[in-house]
């Protein structure tokens, strides 16, 4: 089994993407994945107002919190790690957040091209 650190999309050691509030399929704050994470929660944003009502109308309410799940909801600014295939949807739509490069983990380039994602990037701007 292959112990090496996950690298996010340029190739270096993934770095944190949020522990206030907690993220990642895991909620490690990283947005690790493993075979597990169907939906490839690997796209370390930040969420604008914008993008959590286009994710409410797809269903996916973001800004409720959910006690039971320990989920504290989310608001405008906080770095959130989102399925790769939701952000891709979003950016379709016009309503992509920011990203976080240090932070996206490698395989959220199987669905999002890296120029792509360098176009949202907070790290670069």
């Amino acid at each position: 089994m292959d112990e090496e650190s996950p690298k996010n999309v340029l190739g270096e050691p993934l770095e944190l993407c949020s522990l206030t509030p907690r993220t990642g399929f895991t909620r490690t704050g990283a947005c690790e994945t493993g075979p597990e994470d169907i939906g490839s929660h690997t796209v370390c944003t930040q969420v604008t107002d914008e993008f959590l009502a286009f994710s409410r109308a797809r269903g996916n309410d973001l800004s409720t919190p959910a006690p039971q799940f320990g989920f504290p909801g989310l608001k405008p600014g906080d770095r959130w790690c989102l399925c790769a295939a939701r952000w891709r949807e979003a950016y379709d739509a016009g309503q992509a957040p920011r990203v976080v490069l240090t932070a996206t983990h490698a395989r959220a380039l199987e669905v999002i091209p890296l120029e792509t994602l360098k176009a949202y990037s907070l790290d670069l701007s």
